[in-house]
């Protein structure tokens, strides 16, 4: 039997996720769910947005479900994604973006870069260390690669060695395994990328890049298919995994049931492909189409379905109804 925590969090974590728990309940009835309580909210009651025994939770269970987490901009406040990511080891973060005509996957290293949590704040001046390990490099570049391998594909290696140093280390770190792979793969500046991955889409395949690179180029990526409704995403370990739409906790949004689930039931079907049911995925994409192609979209698709709603109509198309 297999173990899932489901971290709801904050804002439209608390709506779009039971939507996605549902699916998966509905494909897997003999699986164990249970709660786990992190964020913003939970810093407001307790003064800890996420403390040792929320991770020690997290640890036993087989992979994780996780909404969104607000995080305030205060210099005292630790995002609780970023711990989780380090206390799990999450190095790689995949981030599909799939349409008609293209199937990319961005492969962004997860655990080092300006995320490091090396800061120092004073009165006038704000430091963040940017780390770029050969260890983070080459084991990210070998989840990519692997990537490569299944899909029969090629690797686009993004940076920016021309202006900063650790983003030679990465580029070369990267360009040597690839070269040892034997696989077909080029390189590219991050921001001449971003905009040809949204001119040509169809010319790539997986994309690997750094930390906050991976963030930005995925969200605008993101662009491509709908938005970040639509975006999901998975953190993968060595021993744990992770699962979460690619959007924010959106405050402004939450509670008026408008927020779009589709990330959320897009995660839950990687979730299912990580722990080997390709076929549970499979059934969730393809309900997410049948109901798209009914018309019945949230707002920011153009429909006016409600969180709830749109959740409903693809539950039915699992169950088959």
């Amino acid at each position: 039997m297999k173990r899932i925590a489901v971290v709801e969090g904050d804002g439209i974590g608390r709506e779009v996720i039971p939507v996605a728990r549902r699916a998966l309940e509905a494909l897997h009835p003999e699986y164990e769910f249970f709660p786990v309580e992190v964020g913003y909210g939970k810093w407001e009651q307790t003064g800890c947005p996420c403390a040792d025994r929320e991770i020690d939770e997290l640890k036993t269970a087989d992979a994780v479900l996780f909404g969104a987490v607000t995080t305030p901009p205060m210099k005292d406040y630790q995002s609780v994604v970023l711990r989780i990511r380090k206390a799990l080891d999450l190095y790689a973060n995949l981030r599909p973006v799939k349409g008609n005509g293209f199937d990319i996957m961005i492969v962004r290293e997860n655990t080092e870069g300006l995320y490091s949590g090396i800061e120092e704040f004073f009165h006038d001046r704000a430091t963040t260390l940017r780390v770029v390990t050969r260890a983070g490099s080459e084991r990210i570049v070998r989840s990519a690669i692997r990537l490569v391998q299944e899909r029969k594909g090629h690797l686009t290696i993004g940076h920016k060695a021309n202006v900063l140093k650790s983003d030679v280390l990465f580029r070369d770190v990267c360009t040597s395994e690839a070269k040892k792979a034997g696989i077909v793969f080029n390189d590219r500046f991050i921001d001449a990328l971003a905009l040809d991955l949204l001119q040509h889409p169809a010319a790539y395949d997986v994309v690997v890049t750094t930390n906050i690179f991976g963030d930005i180029l995925s969200d605008v990526a993101s662009y491509l298919v709908g938005g970040l409704g639509l975006a999901p995403s998975a953190n993968i370990g060595d021993r744990y995994a992770l699962f979460e739409p690619v959007h924010g906790s959106a405050p402004d949004i939450a509670g008026k049931n408008i927020a779009n689930p589709v990330a959320a039931l897009r995660s839950a079907a990687m979730l299912l492909s990580y722990l080997g049911d390709r076929n549970g995925a499979s059934r969730i994409e393809a309900s997410l189409e049948r109901v798209l192609s009914q018309g019945i979209r949230t707002r920011d698709l153009g429909g006016s379905a409600g969180t709830r709603e749109f959740g409903d109509a693809v539950l039915r198309e699992i169950c088959g109804e």
